[in-house]
Formats: C-alpha cells, sequence, structure tokens
C-alpha cells in the first residue's frame, strides 16, 4: 500500500533487514530511502520506540536507515506494521544479499593517495630545482626525489606493470603496454640522470602524475560498476527476503536463507519461488526471467519448480529441494548484474579508440625516437622526446570520458530516487521519445468504494483478492481485511482477467466487468467501483514530460470511459484502454515499427512484456517481482516526479560523454604534435596529460 508520509517532503520508500541478533533480541533493519530531515528521525524512532515489540531503534539519516531491535522472534512484522500504520511504506529486504565483501576499490584508492603524496613532495622539490639551487643542491633534491618516487611507484604502478607484462608474455599488447614502457622510461632516465649527472632534467614527478591520473581514471571505472553490482544487490534483496514456512498446521514467516530441504513452503499467486522446490499440486508459472519463455508454463504435481519462477495460476505450496545460496536464484541476480556490467555505445568508441592506442603510440614513439637519434645523435634527447610522446598520448582522458560521467550522473538518479539496473539504460533513456504509461498502480492508487456487502460475497471476495497482487485486488483484500474468508478453491490468476476459483461447486471470480471490478458469484454480479487518486507526483510528471517534448500516452486494461477521464485530467491525448497483457506488448511493438523510442512505466504481471519489449523501461519499486525484473530501471521514490528528471540526467550525460570524447580527441590532435616536435619535456608532457584528465572530470561532474 502506499500512503502519504507526515513529514513535508518525505515520501514512503522501501526498506531492507537483516537477521542479527543482540543481547536484547532481534536486530532488523529497516531502510526508509525517502526521508530527509530531522524531523524523520524524531518521527520514527518515537513511533517504532512506542511500539510493542520492539524495544529499541536508531535511525541512521545519511544511509537511510532505521537499526531495530526487537523482542526475540518478533523479527521485523511489529516495526513494519507501525510504519505502514503511521503513512510509511516498507518492504522487507534480505540483508544477505547487501552484505559488504572486501573492496577491490580500497586498493586502488591506496595507491591513488601513495602516487599523489610522492608527485606533491617530488613536485615541491622540483620547484627549487627550477628555482636556481645549485649543484650540490641540485643533485640532493634527485636524490631525495628517486628515494620518494622509485618506491611509491613500485607500490602505485603495479597495477600496470603487471597488466603490460602480462601482455606480453600472452604474445600481444594491451593498452597498459605502452603505459607501463612511459612510466619506466621516465623514472629509469630520471634515475640515470641522478646518478650520472648527465643533464638537469629528472622525471620523477612526471612519473608520479602520470600513474596518478591513471589511477583516478580506473577508480572512477571500478566505482561505476559497483555501483551496477550494488543494484543488483538491491534488486535481489527487494524481492526475495522472506517465505512463508508451513510447520505442521501453523505458518510462519521465516528468512530465505534458513530454509533447509524438505521445508514446505507457501506461495500466493504472483510469487516468485524463492529455492528450488517440488509442487504439491498443479501450477501455472512464469519463466521468462530465467528461460526466456514468453508464454506461461503448466506444471504439473511433483514437477520441478525453479527459483526465480513466478506463480502465476493459484497459490501453491512447494517442498524445497534446495538452499538459497544454492538455487536457481542466484543465475537470476547474476542475469541482472551481466546487464548492468553492458556497455554503453559510447563507450566502445572509447574502447576502439584505445584498442588503435597501442600500437600508434608504440609506432610514434620508436619514429620519434629514431628520428631525433638521428638529427642529434643524442640518444639521452632522443629517449626524452620519445617518453615525452608517451606521457603525452596518455588515454586518461579518453578513459575517463565515460566513467566519469556514468558514476556521477548514476549517483545523482539515485539520490533522486531513480536505481538504473542496466549500464546502457542511460544512453536509452537519453534517446526516448515517446513515454507510454501504465494506469492502475503506476499514475493512480485504487481505494475501493464496497458496497454493503452480505458475509457470503464479503468471504469470496476477500479470498480472491487474497489470491492476486493486483493493486486493485491488495486495495480490496484491505478493505475487507476484517471479515471472515469463504473456503474458495482452485484459485487461479489470468493477467488482464482476474482470480477465478471454486465455491461450493460453483465458479466466481473478482475481474474487470462492464462496470469496472467485478465480483461475479452464481446467483449475481457486484460491482466493487474503486476511487483512484493520482500518486505523488503524477501530474507534474506529465507536465514536465510535455513541456519537454515528449510524447505522453497511456495504456491500461480498464474501461474507456474510466481511462477517458483519467486521461483528460491529466492532459493526457493519446490513451489506449481496454488493453491485454498481449495488446500491451504489441502496442509497444507497434511504436517501435514506427520508429518510436518508447520508455514504458509499469507496474503489474499484465505489463511485464510491454516493459521488456520496450526501448527503456521503469518500474516503481513497489511492482511485482515480474515488472522490476523485466525493467531497466526502479523508481525507488513514490515521486513520478523523478521520471523526467531522469530523462534530463540521461540527455546531458549523452551530451557529456560526447563532449569529453570531443575534448580527448582535441588534445590528442593538438598534444602529439607538439611532443614530436620536440616542444615537450616529459614532465610537461605528464603536466599537459593531467590537464586534459581534470578538464574531463570538471566537465562531467559538473551540473
Amino acid at each position: 500500500m502506499s500512503a502519504v508520509v507526515s513529514c513535508p517532503g518525505c515520501v514512503a520508500a522501501p526498506g531492507m533487514r537483516d537477521t542479527a541478533r543482540d543481547g536484547a533480541g532481534d536486530v532488523v533493519h529497516l531502510s526508509l530511502p525517502g526521508i530527509h530531515c530531522a524531523a524523520c528521525i524524531t518521527g520514527v524512532e518515537t513511533l517504532l520506540g512506542a511500539t510493542p515489540g520492539v524495544r529499541a531503534a536508531r535511525v541512521n539519516l545519511s544511509r537511510r536507515r532505521v537499526r531495530v531491535v526487537t523482542s526475540p522472534g518478533a523479527g521485523a512484522a511489529p516495526a513494519l506494521a507501525a510504519l505502514d500504520r503511521a503513512g510509511y511504506e516498507a518492504h522487507e529486504l534480505d540483508a544477505d544479499a547487501l552484505s559488504d565483501s572486501d573492496d577491490p576499490g580500497r586498493l586502488l584508492l591506496a595507491r591513488i593517495a601513495v602516487a599523489g603524496f610522492a608527485m606533491m613532495n617530488v613536485m615541491a622539490l622540483s620547484v627549487a630545482v627550477w628555482s636556481g639551487a645549485t649543484a650540490a643542491t641540485e643533485a640532493l633534491f634527485h636524490w631525495i626525489s628517486a628515494a620518494i618516487a622509485l618506491p611509491a611507484l613500485a607500490f602505485a604502478a603495479q597495477p600496470f606493470f603487471a597488466s603490460g607484462w602480462g601482455a606480453i608474455r600472452g604474445g600481444r599488447v594491451n593498452m597498459d603496454v605502452p603505459i607501463a614502457l612511459a612510466i619506466a622510461l621516465a623514472a629509469g632516465s630520471s634515475l640515470y640522470e641522478t646518478i650520472y649527472e648527465a643533464g638537469a632534467d629528472t622525471w620523477f614527478d612526471a612519473a608520479l602524475s602520470l600513474t596518478f591520473f591513471l589511477l583516478a581514471g580506473r577508480y572512477l571505472d571500478h566505482r561505476a560498476r559497483a555501483a551496477a553490482r550494488s543494484a543488483a544487490a538491491e534488486l535481489t534483496a527487494l524481492e526475495l527476503p522472506r517465505a512463508t514456512l508451513i510447520d505442521g498446521g501453523a505458518r510462519r514467516s521465516v528468512a530465505v536463507s534458513d530454509l533447509r530441504l524438505g521445508m514446505r513452503i507457501a506461495l500466493s499467486a504472483g510469487a516468485r519461488a524463492p529455492v528450488d522446490g517440488i509442487a504439491e499440486g498443479p501450477a501455472l508459472v512464469d519463466r521468462s526471467a530465467l528461460t526466456g519463455e514468453a508464454l506461461p508454463v503448466p506444471v504439473a504435481t511433483r514437477a520441478a519448480i525453479s527459483a526465480g519462477e513466478v506463480i502465476l495460476g493459484a497459490p501453491l505450496v512447494m517442498q524445497a529441494t534446495a538452499r538459497a545460496e544454492d538455487s536457481t536464484l542466484r543465475r537470476l541476480a547474476a542475469l541482472v548484474e551481466v546487464a548492468e556490467t553492458g556497455r554503453h555505445r559510447c563507450s566502445g568508441i572509447a574502447d576502439r579508440a584505445a584498442r588503435l592506442y597501442a600500437p600508434l603510440v608504440h609506432g610514434l614513439a620508436a619514429l620519434t625516437f629514431a628520428g631525433w637519434l638521428m638529427a642529434s645523435g643524442d640518444a639521452h634527447l632522443a629517449i626524452g622526446i620519445a617518453t615525452a610522446v608517451l606521457i603525452i598520448t596518455c588515454p586518461c582522458a579518453l578513459g575517463l570520458a565515460v566513467p566519469a560521467v556514468t558514476a556521477s550522473v548514476t549517483g545523482r538518479l539515485f539520490r533522486a530516487g531513480i536505481l538504473l539496473k542496466s549500464a546502457t539504460a542511460l544512453e536509452r533513456l537519453a534517446e526516448v521519445d515517446c513515454v507510454l504509461l501504465d494506469k492502475t498502480g503506476t499514475l493512480t492508487q485504487g481505494t475501493p468504494r464496497l458496497p454493503d456487502l452480505d458475509d457470503d460475497a464479503a468471504g469470496v471476495a476477500l479470498t480472491l483478492a487474497r489470491g492476486s497482487d493486483h493493486p486493485v485486488a491488495r486495495a480490496i483484500a484491505a478493505a475487507l481485511a476484517q471479515r471472515r474468508p469463504a473456503p474458495v478453491t482452485d484459485l487461479r490468476e489470468v493477467p488482464g482477467d482476474g482470480v477465478h476459483g471454486i465455491w461450493h461447486g460453483a465458479r466466481v471470480s473478482l475481474g474487470r466487468g462492464a462496470q469496472g471490478t467485478t465480483l461475479s458469484l452464481p446467483d449475481r454480479r457486484i460491482a466493487l467501483p474503486m476511487t483512484e487518486r493520482l500518486r505523488p507526483g503524477a501530474a507534474r510528471m506529465v507536465a514536465a514530460l510535455h513541456s519537454d517534448g515528449y510524447e505522453v500516452r497511456m495504456v491500461t486494461g480498464d474501461r474507456p470511459d474510466a481511462a477517458r477521464r483519467l486521461a483528460d485530467r491529466l492532459g493526457i491525448a493519446h490513451v489506449h484502454a481496454g488493453m491485454r497483457p498481449e495488446g500491451k506488448a504489441a502496442l509497444v511493438s507497434d511504436l517501435a515499427r514506427a520508429g518510436r523510442r518508447v520508455l514504458m512505466v509499469g507496474d503489474g504481471l499484465n505489463d511485464a512484456a510491454a516493459l521488456a519489449g520496450a526501448h527503456v523501461s521503469m518500474a516503481p519499486a513497489s511492482a511485482l517481482d515480474a515488472a522490476r525484473v523485466a525493467s531497466d530501471a526502479v523508481i525507488l521514490t513514490a515521486d513520478l516526479a523523478s521520471v523526467p528528471r531522469s530523462l534530463r540526467a540521461a540527455r546531458r550525460a549523452l551530451r557529456r560523454i560526447r563532449q569529453n570524447l570531443g575534448l580527448a580527441a582535441a588534445y590528442n590532435a593538438v598534444a602529439i604534435p607538439v611532443a614530436i616536435a620536440g616542444f615537450a619535456t616529459p614532465l610537461a608532457a605528464a603536466l599537459a596529460m593531467s590537464l586534459s584528465s581534470v578538464s574531463v572530470v570538471l566537465n562531467a561532474v559538473r551540473r
């Protein structure tokens, strides 16, 4: 359910959980990404502190999480219920999927720190040499520079030397070979100068600055990829926090990580199997997330159910045949991570340029050395100029062009409430020209206006509604929560057509009818009208999309008159009503064939095919698992105004990437001839390279 948070500016948000313990009881962690102010801290802590079953609560505003200590065995339920009553939407998450691991970025940061510290000290000594130090002082400063630079380079530049040497041993040349060669030549020739006093110039500072900026580029790339891995973990945790265990005649909620072989698990229609198992009855499952099968697949009693498969028909009881860590659920997370670490088309340009870089730079440096050696007869001078060519053509700016922008923009989008699942989503968002919006559950939130139902009708409606995760069904189930459920059997959900079952030998159903949502009983049909209200930010989202030049369309399975009323209210001209799931997918395909780049925003099982077929897609965090898995991005905040903000950010990002690639190309077009002509020492080359890298980063992070 959605709710308005009492604190101004704060919105309901997903939550997360872990299964730690302390001396006072169980510890759970709930995430509230929508909280923004100190009042939220006080409100949440006071609320939870007064909740039975909760012993303590502490909010971490920077991480937007609250640590809750509950009575032993109480789990997260009391805290989640209290937050829901107070207007905070919270969804349990599996913190095991978010557990921290050793971060290789820490070692990169250590190498950057060592290189930067050494670079600054050596440059300070170089200033003294440039200022006219005596020969003895100059020699001393060269030795001090060598003592600082060589150990620092041995540690900081190790990734380039290791990668370059591995490539050479494999009989190939990669981008790190000329980098390692440039560092080695700058440091080696400087050491030669220091020992034999063959000249006044040493280039330890050039080798260190080259190493520093290259490491900075690698760290930015690492952070961009780490963000993608984090997104995969967030989604995995969001989808499968707990399972309903059948223990004798009782049912209780347990962590998925606690499931063991032989345990019996209850799954509602629309739920995803948390582990591999065997069905105790016939079922209809959606295997598209794992196998790509577009149509639901019927399975018989005792048939295998794989983790990650969605139960579409009747609620099902299954027997676990594997633990969570051994199940095919891990394959689903891996598929998401593969998608997230995909490449931009612009990244491909950078990579192609990088592949040309190594042989081109080696050839230029070799020709430069040979030409200057023949022209001057001075091997030391020829080595210095060839080294300058290697340094000045360093691919720092090229390597930073894409990851600097990606890391900056994805971070801003996450803080704005948009979690990108795919690295290519940023580019595809920038290409969108048509936005297709689902109505129920995405643009609107429904509240049923139920008539005075007798016990039989109320019980049947409640049981049928509990058999579906559709937003309308969830709202009806909540409204009838105090009534007694009826013994309806053979429950099955038909996407786009509602929930069907057998009651006292007769067929009953809850689904779409001529007058909206309708309860069909053997002797009568009862309309269950819904009062729909717009989701927060829906009107502002549509207005902003129109203002930015996008064509906005609404698609819904609802009746044309109800759809038209809402569309007129929002100013949406194109309405596609009465659409079944296959119709929504066909509409997306038709728009694509017409040359439109469609952004699909939807939340339901009947939206999954359209979400998967769109040029790019988004789903709210409260959407069904199938919709979230099929989408390219998840809307973490309840405010839909974040959608046009993400489109604007994507367009800016693509412009910045192209600008950065242009800056890198322009820099090399000017710098290479200057270095070949002998007008740049290795130190000047390193400074020029540093300036180009800084310009690329500054362009990437500017707002």
